[in-house]
């Protein structure tokens, strides 16, 4: 069971749809539900912006009018979910960058929400988002990343969940990770893209081994082999979406950038147009 949930306040337009799953889950797992929003200066930063150690580079009332549209940014939250019906829920103001923020509150969290994508909010002199905050917190956190799409309209969650299988260390982290929802989940189908190219890693019968693992956690889990020339990434959006999922497991994987477009680039296709929720670990 995840015990306490973080998620990503940033006053947003995709919020809405991250505070409503992030509302949800909470609710179904009897969690603690964390708002966290970051004032986006660090502490360098601040003494930069106060004079210690220069000239100001921001007046005292533009830095104070950052902190204090942060904290209505978690007003409006903590209305939010108490309306949502979330009963445990706090928020908490990082005076740091969103991604560092982030990693910070995650190391005492079971999960992360935040949204697929996060257009930055004008705040007077610093930028209150990150650009690539998903990638970035499933790579360098120690928790799992739940990246809802900015278009979620409250369907089942995790409802039919797909997982991606492909032996790795991080697909087994992902697993792992997503057991509290996937033993909620209505169906839970363990995809294997073109397994013969990983012949020895996946054994004789590919998947056989994960499902029966799955299945001992009291998993309804049913092995799919998907022979097809789209790139994983986008084989395994295709199938979230033909089989209506509410959910999509994956590891996160970090490559140089060569490497990045020599491979397609799963994890950053998947973040870039997934319409399915997405859990990610590293």
């Amino acid at each position: 069971m995840y015990k306490t949930i973080v998620v990503h306040v940033d006053g947003s337009p995709a919020q809405d749809a991250r505070l409503r799953a992030a509302a949800r889950l909470a609710i179904a797992q009897d969690a603690h539900l964390v708002g966290s929003s970051a004032t986006g200066i660090s502490w360098l930063d601040y003494a930069l912006l106060t004079g210690s150690m220069g000239a100001p580079m921001m007046p005292e009332s533009d830095f104070n009018g950052v902190r204090e549209a942060v904290q209505q940014r978690l007003e409006h939250f903590l209305t939010a979910a108490q309306r949502l019906g979330v009963e445990s829920v706090e928020s908490r103001m990082i005076e740091d960058d969103s991604r560092y923020a982030l990693l910070l509150e995650s190391r005492y969290a079971d999960l992360v929400v935040v949204s697929r994508e996060s257009e930055p909010i004008p705040v007077p002199g610093v930028a209150a988002t990150a650009r690539g905050l998903p990638e970035y917190v499933a790579l360098h956190g120690a928790r799992p990343v739940l990246v809802i799409p900015p278009a979620w309209h409250d369907q089942p969650l995790p409802g039919n969940a797909v997982v991606g299988w492909d032996c790795s260390t991080q697909a087994i982290r992902a697993i792992t990770a997503a057991l509290p929802l996937l033993q909620q989940s209505d169906s839970v189908k363990l995809v294997l893209i073109n397994p013969e190219t990983l012949t020895t890693a996946h054994g004789e019968e590919p998947g056989a081994d994960m499902a029966l693992n799955l299945a001992r956690h009291g998993v309804k889990v049913e092995v799919v082999l998907e022979r097809t020339r789209s790139t994983p990434g986008d084989a395994l959006m295709t199938f979230a979406r033909d089989t209506s999922a509410g959910l999509l497991v994956t590891g996160a994987f970090g490559h140089s950038r060569y490497r990045e477009i020599v491979l397609g680039g799963v994890t950053r296709a998947l973040l870039a147009r997934s319409a399915t929720p997405l859990l990610l670990a590293h």
